[in-house]
C-alpha cells in the first residue's frame, strides 16, 4: 500500500524504507508491552486513492470504524476522513 519496503524485522521492531527520496525515508514500528490506556502517543493519518475500498480491506483485517461501526465521514481543511482503530484499539484516520 505505501510502497515502502521491509528492510529489518524482529519480534519487537520493524523498519520500512521509502521507495524514493521525496518524503519520509524510513518508518519505524516498535512493539510495546503495555496496552493502550489513553489517547494514542502518536497519531497517524493515511491517504488512499480509494478510501472506501481501503476501509473494507482494513475491516477485513480486523480494523473497525470508531463512529459506531458506520461510515461517517468527518470533514475539515478541504478534506474528508474516517476514524478507525486497529484490533488493539489504536486509532488512526483514513481519507
Amino acid at each position: 500500500m505505501t510502497g515502502y519496503h521491509l528492510t529489518e524485522a524482529r519480534d519487537d521492531f520493524a523498519r520500512l524504507k521509502a521507495p524514493d527520496h521525496r518524503g519520509v525515508r524510513h518508518l519505524l514500528f516498535f512493539r510495546v508491552a503495555e496496552p493502550k490506556t489513553t489517547k494514542n502517543r502518536m497519531h497517524i493519518d493515511l491517504a488512499s486513492r480509494d478510501a472506501e475500498a481501503e476501509i473494507v480491506r482494513l475491516v477485513g483485517l480486523g480494523g473497525s470504524l470508531v463512529d459506531d461501526d458506520s461510515l461517517q465521514w468527518r470533514t475539515g481543511n478541504g478534506t474528508r476522513w474516517v476514524v478507525m482503530q486497529d484490533p488493539e484499539g489504536n486509532e488512526f484516520c483514513l481519507g
